[in-house]
């Protein structure tokens, strides 16, 4: 049997807050984590450890607060925290940045050390500072192969590079943690945007590094965009990127056509190309996505459910919900809330809201993206 218990705290001390929201999860193996950045994060997991010995932890900072069954748990101090016991073993590692793939694979090993394992997990959990995801992911990919993966980024209340993640001791604003989840347990995620495509697409023609996209069919990415919005070129420069292209951000479609990676432009440069929030290939088909502030609150129930459908009599569920998607959303926040407590009924459930979310599709590749939803259900 799989036992899931959530708790959360507005304390102002960290440690008596991690301490206080952790206070009813007496024997739990494994707890998720997520905080306001106001805290000081090693002594938060303190006060968690303080209350339940032996637990391990990892999570990271959330943008404006965590969503429990209580409601919407935020302001200057928060934390939100859901614990696991039963029938799990987990492998919690984490390192600080260096080389992405090389970190990525030496924290898979060491997750499985500390599981007291030699084989790869069932699934595993993933949180990463914003910029090198799918390079982590890679290097975890060549330790256990293609094993189902869910997560999101560490986030801040800005976006001025605050955020933190951790793993039990280990707290770092630029890395990767990861934990490792063996069992006999079920498990589900959708992984989704919840964006209607539109006919308008075109082809990635000139990308600078990874992530900032110069061309596309051999126009400026927000000549093109402006063209495909009806909005001004000159009035998506800069930070103002971010925000017009929350309801119409751009998507990537799989090989099997099952999944659109969202990719965010997040910064609209003098030279009109798009800084972008995740990885983007040359020669790689991009599209104009729709959706409206509407559909960013009702998906939370949409993707809920079509997740309850997946794993009916789910234990838990676990909410990555992006923090963009929660700033375009607004002062109606309270609206997908209610979605979202309505659609989990008595089922316990922790939401994060994150600078990028992880999850996967059955038949391909764990994928990295931006603005999306990744809901995780567990059961026994």
């Amino acid at each position: 049997m799989l036992n899931i218990k959530v708790g959360s705290s507005q304390l102002q001390d960290a440690f008596e807050a991690g301490k206080a929201a952790a206070g009813a999860m007496a024997g739990a193996k494994f707890a998720f984590v997520y905080s306001s950045v106001n805290y000081d994060q090693a002594a938060l997991v303190k006060g968690v450890k303080a209350a339940v010995p032996g637990i391990a932890v990892a999570g990271n900072t959330s943008f404006t607060g965590v969503v429990t069954q209580e409601g919407f748990v935020g302001g200057d101090h928060f934390v939100g925290i859901m614990s696991m016991d039963g029938d799990v073993t987990v492998g919690v590692a984490g390192s600080a940045k260096g080389n992405a793939e090389a970190v990525g694979k030496s924290v898979a090993e060491a997750a499985m050390k500390n599981a007291g394992k030699t084989c790869p997990p069932d699934f595993f959990y993933m949180v990463a500072s914003p910029g090198e995801e799918e390079s982590y992911l890679k290097g975890i990919t060549q330790v256990i192969g293609r094993v189902p993966f869910f997560g999101g980024s560490a986030a801040d209340a800005d976006i001025s590079g605050k955020w933190k993640l951790f793993a039990d001791e280990m707290v770092t604003g630029d890395g990767v943690a990861v934990a490792f989840f063996y069992t006999g347990g079920k498990f589900a995620n959708k992984y989704t945007g919840a964006y209607g495509e539109s006919k308008k697409s075109g082809v990635i023609t000139k990308v600078n590094g990874k992530r900032c996209l110069m061309e596309i069919d051999g126009v400026p990415a927000i000549k093109k965009y402006a063209e495909w919005s009806g909005k001004d070129a000159e009035k998506l420069k800069g930070g103002n990127l971010l925000v017009e292209t929350i309801c119409n951000p751009l998507g990537v479609k799989d090989r099997l056509g099952d999944l659109i990676a969202i990719r965010h432009p997040m910064f609209g440069n003098d030279d009109l190309s798009m800084n972008i929030g995740s990885d983007l290939s040359e020669n790689t088909a991009v599209i104009y996505m729709e959706g409206s502030v509407d559909k960013l609150i009702k998906s939370n129930s949409e993707t809920l459910q079509a997740l309850k459908e997946k794993l009916p009599n789910a234990k838990g569920y676990y909410l990555v919900h992006c923090g963009g998607r929660r700033a375009g959303i607004g002062d109606r926040m309270e609206e997908a809330v209610a979605e979202i407590k309505k659609t989990a009924g008595d089922v316990p459930f922790l939401c994060q809201f994150t600078f990028g979310e992880y999850g996967f599709e059955k038949d391909g590749n764990n994928t990295c993206g931006g603005l999306m939803l990744s809901f995780t259900a567990f059961g026994d």
